[in-house]
């Protein structure tokens, strides 16, 4: 077992900044990859970022490319989401999910997930 916890959430105004964490305990050996996925009221969840604990690599969708960084800290077991210039339409509940696959992109492809953390954009 996995067990994640997402922490960092949320008010904050369009344009402005934060950082989400998530810090994972438990069996963490067989995860190869870490994500964070949102989801709006309304909406489905989707995939937001993804890295692999191993060298780095990372995987965004479009919409955040240039906007959001996904980073770990190995030694803390620890994954992060650095949230620059935010749009209302960032709006909704962010989870961390771990995966034994290399940066899957569908949650389907995730064994662990947290709890979520509210994240809101106002404009």
């Amino acid at each position: 077992q996995v067990q994640l916890v997402e922490s960092g959430g949320g008010l904050v105004q369009a344009g402005g900044s934060l950082r989400l964490s998530c810090a994972a305990s438990g069996r963490t050996f067989g995860s190869d990859s870490m994500a964070w996925f949102r989801q709006a009221p309304g909406k489905e969840r989707e995939f937001v970022a993804a890295i692999r604990w191993s060298g780095g690599s990372t995987s965004y969708r479009d919409s955040v490319k240039g906007r959001f960084t996904i980073s770990r800290d190995n030694a803390k077991n620890t994954v992060y989401l650095q949230m620059n210039s935010l749009k209302p339409e960032d709006t909704g509940v962010y989870y961390c999910a771990s995966s034994g696959r290399w940066l899957p992109t569908r949650e389907e492809e995730y064994e662990y997930w947290g709890q979520g953390t509210q994240v809101t954009v106002s404009s």
